[in-house]
């Protein structure tokens, strides 16, 4: 049984006045971890530090650290977090499947295998990273969709669910399989592969810049369609709305962005499965409000976990795709247990 289309109404006085103030404190959530991403970590650094090495730069350790390593990471954090968030939002809305997320449906395991070819193929690496990851996220979500619709039966959350981690298992196959017989590739995106933020420079950054603002400003101006489209392909066609437009503008937002985050930092799971549903608990089915809180919401998810990763062990880090794998492991079975759920 498939999900029910979410009926738009009238906002209560209480969610008008709960909308603005939850979007600015998680605004401020946000600074405070960007503040916390740059002086904690293997040594913490006053931020009394941090503000001269951003305005008075000396050439010390401590200034070199912050300025070429964690202010980078904390600004590619914050703009990977809020995409994956973006991402998951319009997947669940288009699909109406409260399971979507771009690693539980392939689309990041695509994009990784997608990479790890193009590293064996041409020995790619930094920003000749990105067009792989484009084209392997839309094929990704061309074949779980195909696989997931196959013959009479719908799309139904489940469905997807189990095509995606049926895709995602034989990618992640190749991609081992790559590291084993292949040690350069091993070498060279170890790290990546996992997910992670460590070591990324803000050259990384400018090269997916384009990219995210683009698909970034799309999906933000998607919003009054996709509450559309939540009533019913009739319904919405009967007010006006271009469904196949749509669903286009759609799943290149959904590329552009996922194609840009997994390039940027490697495929992270379940980003894009928690920040969607935290956000409709505080703004309700309306996607107008819906996407600005999963991209912040997002943002301050990814930094957190990988301010985390840094103070969990003593001596070492946990990358950021382990730490968020943790956290959305528990939700994702919570949701499949759910009543509101499809059931097989």
């Amino acid at each position: 049984m498939a999900l029910r289309a979410p009926t738009l109404t009238r906002p209560t006085p209480t969610r008008r006045v709960i909308r603005p103030i939850g979007l600015l404190t998680a605004l401020g959530a946000l600074a405070v971890c960007a503040l916390l991403s740059v002086t904690v970590g293997t040594k913490p650094i006053p931020v009394a530090d941090v503000w001269a090495s951003l305005t008075a730069y000396d050439g010390s350790y401590d200034h070199d650290v912050i300025r070429s390593l964690r202010v980078p990471r904390t600004v590619i954090g914050v703009f990977v977090g809020a995409a994956l968030g973006l991402a998951g939002a319009l997947m669940q809305a288009l699909t109406r499947n409260p399971l979507a997320e771009p690693g539980i449906l392939g689309v990041n395991s695509g994009a990784a295998a997608a990479v790890v070819i193009a590293v064996i193929a041409f020995g790619a690496g930094g920003a000749a990273y990105v067009w792989p990851a484009f084209v392997g996220a839309a094929l990704a979500a061309v074949a779980v969709y195909a696989l997931g619709s196959r013959g009479r039966a719908s799309a139904t959350p489940v469905r997807l669910a189990l095509a995606g981690t049926a895709l995602t298992v034989v990618l992640q196959g190749l991609i081992h399989g790559a590291f084993v017989l292949n040690e350069f590739v091993f070498d060279r995106i170890r790290f990546w592969q996992v997910g992670s933020l460590t070591g990324r420079d803000i050259d990384v950054l400018w090269q997916v810049a384009p990219f995210l603002v683009t698909g970034v400003v799309l999906t933000l101006c998607l919003g009054p369609s996709l509450n559309a489209v939540a009533l019913g392909d009739d319904l919405a066609a009967t007010l006006g709305a271009n469904i196949p437009l749509i669903r286009a503008a759609t799943a290149v937002a959904v590329i552009l962005l996922c194609g840009a985050a997994t390039a940027a930092a490697g495929p992270i799971w379940f980003v894009g499965l928690v920040v969607p549903h935290a956000a409709r608990v505080i703004t309700g089915p309306d996607q107008r409000w819906l996407l600005p809180y999963a991209a912040v919401l997002g943002a301050v998810l990814l930094t957190a976990a990988d301010i985390l990763g840094r103070v969990v062990l003593p001596s070492s880090e946990l990358e950021v795709g382990i730490v968020t794998a943790f956290v959305g492991a528990p939700l994702f079975i919570a949701l499949v247990r759910s009543r509101r759920m499809a059931q097989l």
